[in-house]
């Protein structure tokens, strides 16, 4: 008999047992101890849980750990939520807290006995892990400030949770060919990088002054490096039939044979743009207009940080930048102190590991601005810590083969110090392995994680990739140089990177990248 391959084991896991169904068996492990069955493991997925890499794990510890992802609402925390992470991060996950690229939180060192308790501290303040993994729809993005900004189109409050409830642990879409990712907004920044999304909403206005979303399909990265294709636009009303119609065709032609052609994009280039709006157009009853798609913000611009006066009265929002994400229990213990201090209620984590106070009284801006300050929270970050991303990095990632978000953090510390006076807005990604958890082709520059040889040893590295931006049907993807390094020698490869951009005759960064690459 032929060995199973990747795709046949998971969808057969799949079929034998909804990850849906594998809550009652986290219990049953938590309460008796016993070694949790690996095809189970797998369904962990459906709750937000990885095992992690061991090392960090003293070499006597045989625990089997976990990574646990939290899904944040629209990227919404309230002061009850707040509470509750900082106890999760403090009792069971060793103060480890991180704010991903989705707009969820997530934490180290998870034992499933702790899971339960875990699970019914979250339930209390209405969070939820439940299809924050696995082969579903992951958690929705939006804008974080699209209930406040002054300059948004549309308030897309009421669509994001008719959304969210659509998907929210339903059975009829539990078992999709693999991670399907969507995202829904009205930012006049178009914050939500639809370009790489398996589904968007971005809403315009049209020559008559009435709002439309655009509708773009079979965005992503890694296996299925693609910017999404646009094909047409439609009203408010319509969104959540289109989401219900797209992410059944997906469940129902999706590739199950090779989950390295799985994603929503690859179906899109099997079907032919045609055929799957044939298909689409049946379901949904209405027609998806096909007009001029609009133009779009370049990556590097798309942030809220600093103080805007909200919609509310006497209200502001601040958008604020953190270092990779990563909080942790000291810190939201820090800031929810500051929160209640000064009548702060919610913040909404962003698609860039950062986040935003969404309703500060305004009278109280320049001493919350100083208090953040002091926890290393920037509210005018500079351009080399507002678009620096990095993944969870072979610290936890069984995948990674290189450190990421300590180096990220002095990365950016050492280029502040170098380049004090640099004032043009760049992207960053710190990448610890080949894959595209941090986004290193769509930011200027990249460092993805390899193996590199030094003195005839393998060791820890990077490959440098220049030039990605999101805008539009103008993106890019950031292309390889071919420059590998050892992770020692990052600071002397981007500082010499943005020495020689000074130095030379181009206008922007990005414009300098590709003559680069092609000269």
């Amino acid at each position: 008999m032929s060995k199973e391959t990747k795709a046949q084991r998971v969808e057969r896991i799949k079929k034998e047992k909804n990850g849906l169904d594998v809550l009652k068996d986290i219990y049953r492990y938590a309460k008796s101890g016993e070694e949790v069955d690996p095809e189970d493991i797998d369904r962990f997925k459906w709750y937000g849980l990885y095992t992690q890499n061991r090392n960090l794990q003293d070499e006597n510890d045989n625990t089997l750990y976990f990574m646990l992802r939290v899904k944040l609402e629209g990227g919404r925390l309230d002061i009850k939520g707040l509470e509750a992470v900082e106890e999760v991060s403090r009792k069971y996950a060793r103060g480890t807290a991180d704010f991903t690229t989705r707009q969820d939180l997530q934490f180290h060192f998870i034992k499933v006995a702790d899971l339960p308790a875990i699970f019914s501290r979250l339930s209390e303040a209405g969070l939820t892990t439940v299809f924050a993994a696995g082969d579903v729809a992951r958690n929705i993005v939006t804008c974080p400030v699209s209930d406040v900004d002054r300059e948004r189109i549309y308030d897309v409050e009421a669509i994001v949770k008719d959304v969210y409830n659509y998907f929210d642990a339903n059975r009829e879409i539990s078992n999709l060919p693999r991670k399907y990712k969507v995202g829904i907004s009205a930012c006049s920044k178009q914050c939500a990088s639809h370009e790489i999304q398996d589904l968007s909403f971005n809403a315009k206005k049209s020559a008559k002054g009435k709002v439309l979303f655009d509708v773009s399909i079979g965005g992503g990265l890694a296996s299925n490096k693609r910017i999404a294709s646009y094909i047409g636009s439609i009203e408010s009303h319509q969104i959540l039939a289109v989401t219900k119609a797209v992410t059944e065709i997906y469940r129902d032609y999706g590739n199950r044979e090779n989950r390295n052609r799985a994603r929503l994009g690859h179906l899109l280039d099997s079907l032919g743009m045609e055929k799957f709006v044939e298909i689409l157009h049946p379901k949904i009853e209405f027609t998806i207009k096909k007009d001029e798609a609009q133009s779009y913000t370049p990556y590097a611009n798309r942030e809220h940080f600093g103080a805007h006066e909200s919609i509310k009265d006497a209200r502001s929002y601040i958008g604020c930048a953190i270092e990779g994400g990563r909080i942790g229990a000291d810190g939201l213990e820090k800031f929810l102190k500051i929160a209640k201090k000064y009548d702060i209620t919610n913040i909404r984590a962003t698609a860039t590991q950062n986040f935003v106070i969404t309703d500060l009284p305004s009278e109280n801006i320049h001493v919350v601005e100083e208090k953040l300050k002091e926890m290393g929270i920037d509210v005018n970050p500079s351009p080399f810590k507002a678009r620096m991303l990095s993944c969870t990095g072979m610290n936890f990632c069984k995948f990674a083969v290189s450190e990421t978000k300590n180096l990220a953090a002095k990365l950016v510390e050492h280029l502040e110090k170098r380049f004090p006076n640099f004032e043009e807005k760049l992207s960053f990604s710190v990448n610890g392995c080949p894959n595209s958890c941090a986004h290193p082709h769509i930011v200027d520059i990249g460092l993805l994680g390899c193996k590199v040889k030094r003195n005839g040893e393998s060791v820890s590295g990077f490959e440098l990739v220049l030039g990605g931006n999101l805008e539009g049907d103008k993106s890019s993807f950031g292309r390889k140089t071919g420059i590998k390094f050892a992770a020692d020698d990052t600071f002397r490869v981007v500082e010499s990177i943005v020495e020689s951009y000074q130095g030379s005759h181009y206008k922007n960064f990005y414009d300098y990248a590709y003559g680069i690459i092609y000269e």
